[in-house]
């Protein structure tokens, strides 16, 4: 990468082409233009190309075929986007990996996925060295590589020319099924080239507010490895925006880049809102936000508050939208919001239908499970689920929402049981397995409770085993034991401990007790 030093907020570099469809071309047409600015330095996309070519034509080398597994644990930095455009090229499914989970989590997404290919960096390798070897022939590490891996380097030292053959791969998320086990959304391989996947983007774009060909810089300050940053960032990619990447969210540290940059575009969660709003009112008011033209927020449902307090600073530049790894529902402008409040957009007409409890369609003011129009999927290994997810030539994640009589969508419940902590997926019941392992523990039930910061905090709520007492020893032995067997990021943030649960008549744990227990009432 060479320096880049942006020392004036100047406009984004116009395309040469506005034509030009996607990186591929844009790193033979346009080869200097910058495509990834990390740490001051910058990759141009005649560089990023380089590299997926090279990537592209090892996986050739090493026997891999169409439809084949390329699995990547990794941090933020140029190294996703090489391998996430290198497996879209070769017709590769690719699976990246959050990188938060522990280390019995990441080898199950392997095995699972069949991975023909892990790619690691070397400060998360502890998770995997030494788990996934008899399962994986072709394990890279992207620093100093231990015995029987090869370093990014070498396992890239090959031809940069572009690939003979070029056909069109995907992505492959896991996305928690209703045990909490993870499940990979496989959608199936059509026979067209890489580029025909830039329509869904094209179409895509304006629905947030950006142009397709506009020049612009995209902050991307949240990990890449979840499908809404990593599938928003390369569609920008693919519109040669250049992408200003930071390990993580600091919320001084992203306002600083926005005001340096002149950034136009960025993905976030309510969670970063709170966050900057939180910076002290000097720091704020020194910073210019005014290049930003599109502020893209989903994950969890945005507190009115926070929402109205980054539109009074930003100005009418949010964008929320409501989608999953199945596929996308709903977008909605800041004017919208402000004329519907608590609405997640009007999707277009026969997009987003609501079937209600008698299996019907629901009328305007009625509730329903949101369907999406969607393309084929399944859900890898899940036959049962696949079926499920889907009514006719529509799928739905397990939202619940209504439309009002002008059309527009608001979501009453964001699926049965799940809680989303910071933009994050927790589902209860793989909590509730890890606590029911410790002695202490005869019951567990875990539920989300409001939280001004994170959305949603984990609460679990404890029957205790005979002999053991609710005290601060047994809250720390618990959350280490939980530490010990799921990410941290999933770890209940509060204990409730009681002698018996409320139960319904068919002897259930009722939930709504629960949150009533956590709320006080």
């Amino acid at each position: 990468m060479s320096t880049v030093v942006n020392s004036e907020r100047e406009d984004p570099q116009p395309l040469s082409d506005p034509s030009t469809p996607g990186a591929w071309l844009l790193g033979q047409r346009d080869p200097t233009r910058p495509a990834i600015v990390i740490d001051g330095k910058t990759k141009t996309f005649g560089e990023l190309i380089s590299k997926v070519n090279q990537l592209s034509n090892k996986f050739t080398a090493v026997g891999l075929r169409r439809g084949d597994v390329v699995a990547g644990l990794l941090l933020n930095g140029a190294e996703y986007y090489e391998i996430a455009l290198a497996c879209t090229q070769s017709g590769l499914y690719f699976v990246p990996i959050n990188t938060h989970l522990a280390a019995p989590e990441v080898e199950y997404i392997v095995r699972d996925s069949n991975a023909s290919v892990i790619i690691v960096h070397a400060e998360l390798a502890d998770k995997v060295v030494g788990r996934v070897e008899d399962a994986v022939q072709h394990r890279v590490v992207i620093g100093s590589a231990p015995a029987d891996w090869s370093s990014y380097e070498s396992f890239t030292d090959v031809s940069d020319d572009t690939p003979a053959t070029r056909t069109l791969g995907s992505l492959m998320m896991y996305t928690s099924g209703t045990t909490g086990r993870p499940k990979g959304v496989r959608r199936p391989l059509p026979d067209a080239t890489p580029e025909s996947s830039l329509a869904m983007a094209a179409q895509y774009l304006p629905t947030v507010g950006i142009l397709p060909g506009q020049p612009g810089r995209h902050l991307v300050c949240s990990p890449v490895y979840h499908a809404a940053p990593g599938g928003n960032s390369m569609f920008l990619s693919h519109s040669g925006h250049t992408l200003y990447v930071l390990p993580g969210f600091k919320a001084e540290d992203v306002l600083r880049s926005i005001s340096d940059n002149a950034i136009t575009t960025s993905h976030m969660v309510p969670t970063h809102f709170q966050r900057l709003l939180d910076l002290p009112a000097g720091v704020r008011v020194a910073a210019d936000v005014s290049s930003i033209q599109s502020l893209l927020h989903a994950g969890a449902p945005c507190p009115p508050a926070t929402k109205r307090a980054m539109i009074d600073w930003f100005g009418p530049v949010l964008w929320e939208y409501l989608g999953s790894t199945e596929g996308q529902v709903a977008t909605c402008s800041t004017q919208e919001w402000l004329e519907h409040p608590g609405t997640i957009g009007r999707p277009a007409p026969g997009a987003v239908v609501l079937r209600g409890l008698d299996g019907e369609l629901a009328a305007p003011g009625e509730e329903g499970t949101i369907y999406f129009k969607a393309s084929p999927f399944e859900y890898l290994g899940d036959p049962e689920k696949t079926a499920a997810a889907f009514w006719g030539d529509f799928a739905t994640s397990g939202d619940v929402g209504r439309f009002d009589d002008d059309g527009y969508l608001y979501v009453l419940d964001r699926r049965a049981d799940l809680i989303l902590t910071g933009g994050v997926n927790v589902y209860p019941a793989e909590v509730e397995g890890a606590l029911l392992e410790h002695p202490g523990v005869d019951d567990a039930g875990v539920i989300g409770v409001a939280d001004p910061e994170w959305g949603q905090k984990v609460v679990a709520v404890i029957q205790l085993a005979s002999g053991f007492n609710g005290d601060d020893d047994l809250r720390t032995a618990l959350d280490q034991h939980v530490r010990d067997q799921i990410a941290g990021f999933k770890r209940p943030r509060e204990y409730i401990f009681v002698q018996d649960f409320p139960r319904s008549a068919a002897g259930k744990v009722s939930r709504a007790k629960l949150r009533e227990l956590a709320n006080g009432q």
